[in-house]
């Protein structure tokens, strides 16, 4: 706190919220880019939201979701997981809070963003930063992230991360219709950030807290825009990272 005043916490229903956000070894080390969406959209409509660190290997602390994945949001008496989900259900839940999409096109919109994420941008990141984030995950979980990351990509980690220098370039290209959009916009929603912004920085922002690579280019225009979403969103800004 500053000025060692603390500002007094109310008691309201929003206690009750919960999410469980995938940490690496030390607890405060977030880096889910799924997770990052979820805490975003949760910022972006004032919504307060205790945090619990979950690791890969914790399956049973989130069996009662019925799944093992994180985002889990525990929102009152609801239990919701998958990020697409959860800003579904924040956006129609509390209608009253700032939209995350904007409109039912928006929304239509957003779902093509989330799928186009999943399928191009995915992939790049992660065998840009694979053995950052080997490294930097609790010992428990080390055996299982091996053996699915590397049964998803058909290569040893050491192997996918042998060419740095071409999955950096290869981020970079996927990007490029998200460079394209920043050039004549200030946020992938318009004028204000979205959630369509939150699914692309989220990925960002899963490299910026585990692996001190430096995806993009200071002139690049995703990298200008990266620093909008930060400035609007304390929690995001505020998160322990390696990258600028």
């Amino acid at each position: 706190h500053r000025g060692g005043r603390r500002r007094r916490q109310e008691v309201t229903p929003h206690m009750a919220r919960k999410l469980y956000d995938l940490a690496g070894a030390e607890p405060e080390r977030r880096f889910s880019p799924y997770c990052w969406r979820t805490k975003l959209a949760l910022a972006h409509k004032g919504l307060d939201v205790d945090t619990v660190p979950w690791r890969f290997t914790d399956k049973d602390v989130i069996a009662f979701s019925g799944q093992g994945l994180v985002p889990v949001l525990v929102d009152g008496d609801k239990t919701v997981h998958d990020s697409w989900t959860i800003a579904n259900h924040l956006e129609d839940t509390y209608p009253d809070r700032p939209s995350l999409f904007g409109g039912a096109g928006g929304r239509a919109v957003s779902r093509l963003i989330n799928e186009w994420a999943a399928l191009a941008l995915t992939g790049p990141v992660a065998r840009a930063i694979l053995m950052d984030i080997y490294e930097r995950i609790a010992e428990k979980d080390r055996a299982y992230f091996r053996e699915s990351r590397e049964k998803r990509f058909g290569k040893t980690l050491e192997e996918v991360a042998a060419d740095p220098e071409g999955n950096v370039k290869a981020l970079r290209s996927a990007l490029e219709p998200v460079r394209a959009t920043l050039k004549t916009q200030a946020f992938v929603g318009g004028d204000a950030p979205l959630y369509a912004d939150f699914i692309v920085f989220g990925h960002l922002q899963w490299a910026r807290c585990i692996s001190p690579l430096q995806l993009l280019a200071a002139d690049d225009p995703v990298a200008q825009w990266r620093e909008r979403i930060l400035a609007h969103y304390e929690v995001a800004r505020s998160a322990p990272a390696y990258a600028a």
